[in-house]
């Protein structure tokens, strides 16, 4: 082959390679959820749709609101610290991360998570 063909063709090549895989990861780590935050006496603090990330492998997850703060921050993360327990943390619009706390899985719900005095659920 000569050098000319390759030089046309290995291009093409690796970006119909590469795009697909690009396309997997994204869909595979974000997308949209029904979000609810329950706050200390049942009160509903935020029911709307929001983005919902997964990270670590491991289930732990992100979400921000589609437009505006989410329970007024900037976005909540559920990490799984070991299975059914998490440590949640909100991002406060001066940028710091305040410490929810620890949060178990729901037991009538798997897709909330539930802290002393809080509820998140992603749906």
């Amino acid at each position: 082959m000569s050098k000319s063909i390759i030089q046309k063709v290995l291009p093409a090549f690796l970006f119909t390679a590469i795009v697909p895989i690009t396309l997997i990861q994204q869909s595979v780590s974000a997308g949209e959820a029904l979000c609810v935050i329950k706050g200390a006496d049942n009160e509903i603090l935020f029911r709307d749709q929001c983005i919902f990330e997964q990270f670590g492998g491991n289930g732990s997850f992100s979400i921000w609101a589609k437009s505006g703060l989410i329970a007024e921050r900037e976005s909540i993360s559920v990490s799984i610290v070991q299975p059914g327990i998490a440590e949640v943390r909100g991002l406060t619009t001066a940028g710091i991360n305040s410490r929810w706390g620890e949060a178990r899985r729901s037991k009538s719900d798997q897709a909330c998570w539930v802290g002393n005095d809080f509820t998140i659920c992603a749906y």
